[in-house]
């Protein structure tokens, strides 16, 4: 269908940001904290789809300041082109609060006074830009005003000049058309000859309508659905998708039937209704991936259902989404829980197939030593002040390095306690953050900032990737590993719930024995009880066998892992540039994270008073680049050694 063109679909009008009650079975005034997502039903789609797989574009306006920025950052690390989402100067981004009362109250509130979104002008867009791809998916709520009217109507022109297919969300929500009152933002129908009539002008031009029986109902003029829907089809072609919520959703192709129950249902999935909001975008974008691939009406139907399935037992809408890997795990297997949340499974599935960043390799210099930093300092009788500024001493090496490797996976590792200046230095830099949520050296763990990491962790900001140490040995004495791996489990379950990214970092003990399975046998351990760490952090393997062991296990159990991150212990430089060139032959190694074999001889030597600021910042700085390029030039030897093979 339309092979060569750039995009599969620009999704046109509402972008927001929804900020969701967290505290489930209250009323919305109640709510204690909110979580903040992308919202909008064109930029839910724009996500959704682009989690199909499919190309999409969003066009909409976002205002000049922190909510447009974060729907701007989030659409773009889902992949999703921004180059038609205009910055708007003058106006605010939309927002709007939600909740979830019980399974069938959802009370909603918006704040779209004069928002960015509703200020979309025709000279926003030109005839390339909607030529440019395969399907234009509009939204009812940008035919409520005169200005955005004439936009969405130009855009349908210039789609059915250049061919692309016109998708109407009808996408009711009587409050934005002026229908009901502020706060009844939960409302799906009020009957009006106005939109009706609204609707009307647009529905010739439609290649596919989407819509509930209630917003069927509006555009066709008539809370009879089989009236509507005969009206509907006397305006326009288009086939008409009906969703019919947990039956599924029926197709009319042709002539509207007398009994519209004859016609086929595309059955949906048995799956507890948690929250139903947000679950047509995710049926939008199944349904999409289906029609631009020209895929049955079954077969696009089964992927829309299932789609919608997974949306409605989850918290948010965009985020709640699925991937397409995801949706084809589902259909092909099921479930065992009628909760699909409670599917640790799939929700892992989903967590590691849907998260944001892309990162091929981590270059970490670790500085979140605490203990070892305090008996350096101790020792010349310096304290926690001194440590907090040697630790900005240390991001100004990072800087140093980092500016001569610009698009490399260059990071830190670096902690809240002794080194808050130098995290507060490194957010919003787009690099990778780890932070370290143990207590130094416990043993059985223990963790830092509380007794609630759950707490702790909301504290933290989302790009901090949370990094924990734990000193295990699986011939451990039982109380010793049950209560450590409870203590993993408990990190692991607030890592997910607060939407963080997990290293764990696993040294066996100095007085136990390690042999080349040890590692794996704890990994694969935690793996059986249900932790799926984000990253791996592990000590120098011990032979050819355990790097091929590591790699086969993870993989195995967890094909989306990021990968292992290689750890120095302190080891001479020599020791690890020749860990980190062996590292770099094996796939499943995305780089190394190295502390003192960088730091300590500077550290030792800035706290005695025998080098100054610039001097260590030089030191530790040609240290951390000698590793750098050790990775680097392995890498690209790995490279092009597999390149000659081929």
């Amino acid at each position: 269908m339309m092979a060569g063109r750039r995009l599969d679909v620009i999704c046109m009008g509402r972008a927001g940001v929804d900020l969701y009650g967290e505290q489930v079975g209250g009323l919305l005034e109640d709510m204690g904290s909110f979580a903040k997502y992308i919202g909008g039903c064109p930029a839910n789609i724009a996500v959704g789809t682009a989690r199909m797989g499919l190309k999409s574009a969003l066009l909409s306006r976002v205002g000049d300041e922190h909510m447009g920025r974060f729907i701007r950052e989030t659409l773009v690390a889902e992949g999703v082109d921004v180059s038609h989402l205009q910055t708007d100067p003058e106006r605010l981004t939309a927002l709007v609060f939600l909740g979830i009362r019980d399974k069938e109250t959802f009370p909603l509130i918006f704040y779209r006074e004069n928002c960015a979104d509703m200020a979309l002008s025709e000279d926003d867009f030109d005839a390339d830009f909607i030529a440019s791809a395969k399907a234009l998916v509009i939204t009812g709520t940008h035919l409520s005003k005169p200005g955005v009217r004439a936009a969405t109507l130009k855009a349908v022109e210039l789609a059915k000049i250049h061919g692309t297919k016109v998708v109407l969300d009808i996408d009711y929500r009587p409050v934005l058309w002026g229908l009901t009152e502020l706060g009844l933002g939960e409302e799906r129908f009020v009957a009006s000859s106005d939109v009706t009539k609204i609707l009307a002008d647009v529905l010739p031009d439609c290649d596919l309508i989407v819509g509930t029986e209630e917003e069927f109902h509006i555009a066709g003029g008539a809370t009879d659905t089989q009236q509507a829907l005969a009206y509907i089809r006397s305006l326009t072609s288009a086939d008409l998708v009906l969703k019919l919520g947990p039956e599924g959703c029926t197709v009319f192709e042709a002539e509207i039937p007398a009994n519209i129950r004859d016609n086929e249902v595309y059955g949906g999935f048995p799956v507890e209704v948690f929250n139903v909001l947000g679950a047509g975008d995710a049926f939008m974008s199944g349904l999409l991936r289906g029609y631009l691939k020209g895929l049955s009406w079954s077969e696009s139907c089964r992927l829309a259902n299932a789609s919608g399935a997974l949306v409605v037992s989850r918290h948010g809408c965009a985020p709640a989404i699925p991937s397409y890997i995801e949706v084809q795990y589902f259909m092909g297997n099921g479930s065992e829980h009628y909760s699909l949340r409670h599917d640790t499974a799939l929700e892992q599935l989903h967590w590691s197939t849907t998260r944001h960043r892309e990162i091929n390799e981590v270059l970490a210099f670790a500085y979140d030593h605490r203990k070892q930093l305090e008996d350096m300092a101790f020792d010349t009788g310096k304290g926690p002040e001194e440590i907090e500024a040697f630790k900005l001493l240390c991001w100004k090496a990072f800087e140093q390095v980092q500016k001569q490797h610009a698009g490399r996976g260059l990071g830190i590792l670096c902690d809240g306690r002794l080194g808050q200046d130098a995290l507060t230095k490194a957010s919003g830099n787009s690099i990778w953050i780890g932070r370290p949520i143990e207590y130094p050296g416990s043993r059985p763990l223990r963790f830092e900032g509380g007794p609630s990491v759950m707490a702790t962790l909301r504290e933290w900001p989302q790009e901090h990737c949370v990094k924990c140490l734990v000193f295990y040995h699986p011939d451990d004495d039982e109380a010793m590993k049950l209560e450590q791996e409870a203590m993993l489990l408990q990190l692991a379950d607030a890592a997910r719930s607060t939407r963080h990214e997990l290293l764990v970092e696993i040294i066996p003990p100095a007085q136990m024995p390690r042999d080349s399975q040890t590692v794996a046998r704890a990994i694969e351990r935690f793996y059986g009880l249900g932790i799926y760490p984000d990253w791996w952090k592990l000590p120098t393997p011990l032979s050819e066998a355990e790097w091929q062991t590591l790699g086969a296990l993870v993989v195995k159990a967890d094909p989306h892992c990021r990968g292992i991150v290689l750890l120095g212990l302190d080891a001479p430089e020599e020791e690890v540039m020749l860990a980190i060139e062996n590292a770099a032959q094996h796939p499943i190694c995305k780089g190394f994270a190295v502390g003192r074999t960088i730091f300590g001889e500077a550290a030792r030597a800035w706290f005695a008073g025998s080098s100054s600021d610039a001097e260590v910042v030089d030191e530790m700085a040609a240290r951390y680049s000698r590793l750098v390029n050790c990775w680097i030039n392995a890498r690209t030897d790995q490279a092009a050694k597999q390149k000659a093979i081929a």
